[in-house]
């Protein structure tokens, strides 16, 4: 048999990585690709920023938009104060989910400090596109939503939900339902919602404990914060007892 007529080794077999057989592979490709990426890049922990993808930093008179340029702010400050630390590697790096809108300000904040940002992008059938401020060194792109979203919380010291839609709202319910399950200790994560004035709309956590679904406690899990001066403000006296 010629050499070109050998089979082809089964980790070069495309046909089979791309079949059901192989889920577990593709699966574990997406923890330890990710985690070996990381490690090599010594980012030692994050700040998840979670909002939304349609938020745009020129519609005049627009919420969203009013929010993106005070995500933008948020990161910048954020990012500028965290490069200074540097103790054995990079910590409190921004994180995104790689995306336009509220992920892209964040992302582009961290770039005006001059700091690395992290974008863990997601292929779904309305294509999004990694955003043009993410690190290229830390831009991840991820099949399976767990895997992503497992990343997203991994490394985070604080997650920072902006306004957004049914993404948003979804992970920043996982990461309240790990903290209230005690699958993440309370004192482990800092939850902040920014925005108060769209959150107090969107979401009424008073109802939660009026209809008992939820433990007084439960409404303690976050904080609250209306101005990039008083989120960073917020971040940096908690984050700093991470170091």
């Amino acid at each position: 048999m010629r050499k070109d007529e050998y089979p082809e080794k089964a980790y070069k077999n495309l046909e089979f990585l791309n079949s059901e057989e192989a889920r577990t592979i593709r699966i574990q490709s997406e923890y330890i690709e990710p985690l070996a990426r990381l490690t090599e890049h010594k980012v030692n922990s994050t700040v998840l920023f979670l909002g939304s993808s349609k938020a745009k930093p020129d519609e005049t008179g627009s919420l969203l938009s009013k929010y993106y340029w005070e995500t933008e702010d948020i990161a910048f400050r954020l990012a500028k104060w965290a490069i200074k630390l540097k103790p054995k590697g990079k910590n409190f790096v921004v994180c995104t989910g790689g995306g336009p809108g509220l992920m892209e300000a964040a992302n582009r904040g961290a770039a005006r400090a001059g700091g690395k940002s992290i974008g863990m992008n997601i292929s779904i059938p309305e294509e999004q596109f990694p955003n043009a401020y993410t690190s290229p060194e830390l831009s991840f792109m991820f099949h399976y939503f767990f895997m992503r979203k497992f990343w997203l919380v991994n490394r985070a010291k604080a997650v920072v939900a902006l306004p957004g839609g049914f993404g948003t709202l979804d992970e920043l319910f996982e990461v309240l339902t790990l903290i209230q399950t005690g699958k993440i200790h309370k004192d482990q994560l800092i939850i902040l919602l920014y925005g108060k004035e769209y959150w107090d709309e969107v979401l009424d956590f008073e109802a939660l404990l009026k209809h008992k679904a939820i433990d007084a406690d439960d409404a303690h899990l976050f904080s609250v914060c209306s101005t990039p001066k008083e989120a960073f403000s917020f971040l940096k006296k908690n984050l700093i007892h991470f170091l």
